[in-house]
């Protein structure tokens, strides 16, 4: 942090001079970057700013409209403040044209009343700039040491929270583009108060930087993602605009949540993780070439070309959304029984942890079927074994597909379908997707950064404006949408007269900037609402 010029005349060498702000007391804050000695009036042209420039004022006009002229060059070019030694050119005060236009242009002047050693000054002053520097060069180097000590142990999103809130002194919060809080702590302050009516604040909070500080809020913002696709934001509750420190605190902190996003993986079985691996690059579309995946999947025992595929996720019953991941032991254990499963009902399948040590962990099963296999047979076989040998599980499976590059979609439908089924108290063998269509599968991308983004575009405005003001326009959106468009059975539904309710429609076009006739707009709209309906799934 550079010192200010409320610090440098806190100095030894400062003080023998009896320095005395006769200018610009309001503007003593400005930060110093370096000491310029100059006796000449156009010396402007060759600072940069954030220079504290020491005068004896020997050179300097009489004449007031010059002096004025050589204070206004001076705030223009951005010095911090400009300090002159009495004795030389004025005895014992400065002209009153000069303190005039310093406080007309907001310029610090100093006066020192006995003669001080320049060199002093400049020695003493630059001095405490390279040890501020130093001081900053060493707390990155302290932050770089610990976060990464964070990533090589793996650590979880909450710790790499706590450790931030812990350095800064400050709450912190990590939210997703929806602005649904992740994790955060609260860091000694009341966390029910940091994270009321979160989702209102949050979304007036829009530095328009990747890292940047809002000043109505207090807040210091960054975004985390990697890879070039951004997922959440960090926050950290600052009150005050931040330090350098705290700048590299937060980014650094990101960048150790964007790498745990995509490194986290914990300790199985080699076979099990192998295949998890290539179940997690095959939905992810991370191989090039489908025919790669199938190489690998062949080494394994188990053949994809020119075989039916199909997804299937097996998971504890529970909400999809808790807070903690599931227990690392279970879910490998269940790994485990379905391998033993699929091999006992003799179904070649890769069988693995998908996203552990997440809050979305779940087995996966990619079976490969011969052409005339029986789907609801195979899927009988081992669903039976698994539920003889393990609890309470769902296990949920998605449609055939006959080609690598499909087996995102079976895997998508079966994760749809497990999602909804381990809500319930179903006591099936296993779920396959029937009818849940565009609803369950935006709840199933609830959590894709994309997803959240298309929310934010369509109804961001509204959702802006009933924040601030209180009103309802969203939910009256959604009744207009869901009665088909029929003004007067929405209106009935919202308990309004029509009059009422038709000035509230237009309100909602003008404030989305749309046209509610249209149906390609409306569309739009009514799926960005279900997919909002999704993203605000209650978590527990």
């Amino acid at each position: 942090m550079l010192p200010t010029v409320d610090d440098v005349l806190q100095l030894d060498a400062v003080r023998r001079g009896q320095p005395h702000v006769v200018a610009g007391s309001d503007r003593t804050g400005n930060r110093v970057r370096w000491v310029h000695v100059a006796e000449v009036t156009d010396i402007a042209h060759l600072l940069h700013g954030g220079e504290l420039v020491l005068t004896t004022g020997i050179a300097l006009p009489d004449e007031p409209e010059r002096l004025r002229a050589y204070i206004a060059d001076l705030a223009e070019v951005g010095v911090s403040g400009l300090m002159i030694e009495l004795g030389r050119r004025y005895a014992s005060v400065l002209p009153p044209a000069l303190i005039a236009a310093a406080e007309e242009f907001g310029l610090p002047v100093i006066v020192l009343a006995h003669e001080p050693a320049f060199v002093d000054i400049t020695e003493s002053v630059h001095a405490r700039i390279v040890q501020e520097q130093f001081a900053e060069l060493r707390a990155s180097e302290q932050l770089h040491e610990i976060f990464t000590q964070l990533s090589v142990e793996g650590a979880s999103t909450d710790e790499v929270v706590r450790q931030v809130a812990a350095l800064g002194g400050h709450p912190v919060v990590l939210e997703n583009l929806a602005h649904q809080v992740l994790a955060a702590d609260a860091g000694g302050a009341d966390p029910a108060e940091l994270l009321s009516a979160w989702e209102t604040r949050s979304r007036a909070v829009r530095p328009g930087r990747r890292t940047g500080y809002d000043e109505a809020s207090g807040w210091l913002v960054t975004m985390v993602g990697a890879r070039g696709e951004d997922w959440g934001r960090l926050i950290v509750d600052l009150g005050a605009p931040p330090s350098p420190r705290e700048t590299v605190l937060i980014e650094r902190a990101a960048t150790t949540l964007a790498l745990g996003r995509l490194l986290d993986r914990h300790a199985e079985s080699v076979e099990r993780q192998a295949h998890g691996t290539i179940i997690a690059r095959i939905l992810a579309h991370a191989y090039s070439d489908p025919q790669e995946a199938a190489a690998r999947a062949r080494a394994l025992g188990v053949p994809l070309s020119g075989r039916r595929l199909l997804g299937a996720v097996l998971r504890h019953r529970g909400p999809a959304l808790s807070r903690s991941a599931p227990p690392v032991g279970e879910l490998s254990q269940l790994a485990e029984t379905a391998a033993a499963a699929c091999k006992d009902a003799r179904l070649a399948a890769l069988v693995g942890v998908l996203d552990e040590g997440g809050p979305h962990a779940r087995v996966g099963v990619l079976a490969s079927l011969p052409a005339r296999a029986d789907v609801e047979t195979a899927l009988t076989e081992v669903a039976t074994r698994i539920r003889k040998q393990s609890g309470d599980t769902v296990m949920a499976a998605g449609s055939v597909v006959e080609t690598i590059r499909d087996v995102r979609r079976s895997f998508l439908e079966a994760e749809q379908v497990a999602d909804v089924a381990a809500r319930g108290s179903g006591a099936r063998l296993y779920y396959r997707l029937p009818d849940l269509r565009l609803r369950g599968l935006l709840h199933l991308l609830r959590d894709d950064a994309r997803v959240q983004t298309f929310v934010e575009r369509e109804l961001g405005p509204l959702l802006e404006y009933d924040a601030q003001r209180g009103s309802d326009l969203t939910r009256i959106l959604e009744l207009y949408l869901e009665s088909g468009r029929n003004k007067a059975v929405a209106a009935q539904q919202a308990h309004l007269s029509r009059p009422a309710f038709y000035e509230r429609l237009r309100r909602i076009e003008r404030v989305l900037d749309a046209d509610l006739d249209d149906v390609e707009s409306c569309v739009s709209f009514h799926v960005a609402l279900l997919a909002l309906s999704s993203v605000r799934w209650e978590r527990s």
